[in-house]
């Protein structure tokens, strides 16, 4: 193998050229660019790794119903990991899902709310199957939920929820996630999961959620082996992904944590870093 990516244009090369069946790339700073949009190559690239056998899933905190759209024509053949490994589906055909207890909503709920009367810039999102359900509705806090849940409905009190299992509470901090929020529910994380998936977001999901076991039930699902894996993040919720693929990458732009985690880095999100790193590892031809 070549010296993987050093910022100085060098991709990294294996020899033998691994036999990919999953790759798995986080979607927002990592296969998205910072307009949060999919460069051009992907839509080339995804085909061909469909005709060679090999399984793409994008791996998100966002909504499955948001991912589908995203993706369009080609979703029916991918595999999604949503709202961080809560929700693995192909097809419209669930593979696994984690959801919490109504009462640990409930108090999660209460609990933002005791955030926000304190003085936090926050709102939450509690995310079902069947859709998001949101309270909060002033326009800032709209756009940047609007981004992520293509199914979201408003109700008047988040304690009422309809009856659609919950697979995640998210909470959107306008100053800082990691440095207010996450403490601020730091008292939930005996009997919930309180992860970082953004500058600004926190999602807290089950205790036996994250994406690196959303991975895990691909695989035993499909025979797939961890080396015939690959995948990309760039964030805090993307640790556990590292640890379920023999080709992990870590995007040059990531979260300092993350990079220590993976096995390799990749060029950034900026500059097309999932894409190009495929067409390498793989021996494809690049145009880009």
């Amino acid at each position: 193998m070549t010296s993987p990516w050093d910022g100085a244009g060098s991709l990294p090369v294996f020899e033998p050229t691994p036999d990919i069946r999953l790759i798995a790339a986080d979607m927002d700073g990592t296969l998205l660019d910072d307009e949060k949009e999919l460069h051009d190559h992907f839509w080339p690239l995804v085909d061909e790794l469909f005709q060679r056998g090999i399984l793409f899933c994008p791996a998100s905190g966002r909504q499955y119903y948001n991912l589908r759209e995203r993706f369009g024509d080609v979703a029916d053949e991918m595999v999604f990991i949503a709202e961080n490994g809560s929700y693995v589906v192909k097809n419209d055909r669930e593979i696994s899902s984690y959801t919490l207890e109504r009462d640990l909503v409930r108090r999660l709920v209460t609990a933002i709310r005791r955030l926000a009367a304190d003085g936090a810039d926050v709102g939450v999102v509690v995310c079902g199957k069947a859709s998001a359900y949101i309270e909060r509705t002033d326009p800032p806090f709209r756009a940047q939920v609007d981004h992520y849940y293509a199914r979201l409905a408003v109700l008047d009190d988040l304690l009422d929820l309809p009856d659609d299992p919950v697979l995640k509470v998210a909470v959107y901090d306008f100053v800082s996630a990691e440095h207010s929020t996450a403490p601020g529910l730091a008292a939930f994380r005996d009997e919930a999961q309180v992860v970082v998936s953004g500058e600004h977001w926190v999602d807290v999901m089950n205790l036996l959620t994250n994406k690196g076991e959303g991975i895990r039930q691909i695989q035993r699902a499909l025979g797939i082996t961890p080396a015939q894996t690959m995948v990309f993040g760039d964030f805090l919720n993307d640790l556990e992904m590292m640890d379920a693929a023999e080709y992990s990458f870590a995007m040059d732009n990531a979260h300092p944590v993350l990079r220590e985690r993976a096995r390799f880095i990749a060029p950034p999100n900026t500059e097309n870093g999932v894409v190009r790193t495929i067409s390498s590892v793989l021996g494809l031809p690049w145009t880009g």
